[in-house]
C-alpha cells in the first residue's frame, strides 16, 4: 500500500506530458487498485475543451490515464518500465452528467486491475465529485509492439 505520491514522482512514467497529463496527484495505490485525484476537468486551458466545456465523455481519459499511472508504479516497483500500451476498448461507460468543467475543487478518479495478461490489461474505472459518481466503465489495453 502506497499513499500520497505528488505529480512529480510518477509524470515521467507515463506518455501523457504537459497540459494532457490530466491527473494531479496520485492519492493511494497498491497491486490491484489506484486512487488519483485532478482538478484539470476545471482548467480553461484543459486540452479536451471542446466550445468552452468538457463533456463527462471526457472522464474516461482520466480513467485511463490512472490506469497508465498504475501500471508505471507497478513497473517501477518491479525494477522496470511498463511497455507502451494503446487503448482499445471502453465497455460499459456510464455517465450522470453531460459537462463536468462547472465542478469546483477535485475530482477522484479510481482505476481496478481486473485481469493483467503479457500483452493486455484490463481495468474497472469510475470519476467521483464529493461522492456523486461522475463516470464508470471498463477498459482494455493492448500491449504496443
Amino acid at each position: 500500500m502506497h499513499d500520497g505520491l505528488p505529480k512529480s514522482q510518477w509524470a515521467a512514467l507515463i506518455p501523457h506530458q504537459g497540459l494532457m497529463c490530466l491527473l494531479d496527484s496520485v492519492a493511494h495505490w497498491d497491486d490491484a487498485r489506484i486512487h488519483a485525484r485532478s482538478g484539470s476537468h476545471a482548467r480553461e486551458d484543459n486540452p479536451l475543451r471542446s466550445e468552452g466545456r468538457l463533456r463527462a465523455l471526457h472522464l474516461c481519459e482520466y480513467g485511463a490515464q490512472a490506469m497508465a499511472v498504475h501500471g508505471g508504479l507497478l513497473a517501477q516497483a518491479a525494477g522496470g518500465r511498463a511497455a507502451p500500451g494503446l487503448l482499445v476498448s471502453l465497455r460499459a461507460v456510464q455517465l450522470s452528467r453531460e459537462y463536468v468543467d462547472d465542478l469546483p475543487g477535485l475530482v477522484d478518479v479510481h482505476a481496478e486491475r481486473l485481469l493483467a495478461a503479457a500483452d493486455s490489461w484490463q481495468y474497472a474505472f469510475r470519476v467521483e465529485y464529493c461522492g456523486e459518481l461522475l463516470a464508470q466503465g471498463r477498459a482494455a489495453v493492448m500491449v504496443r509492439p
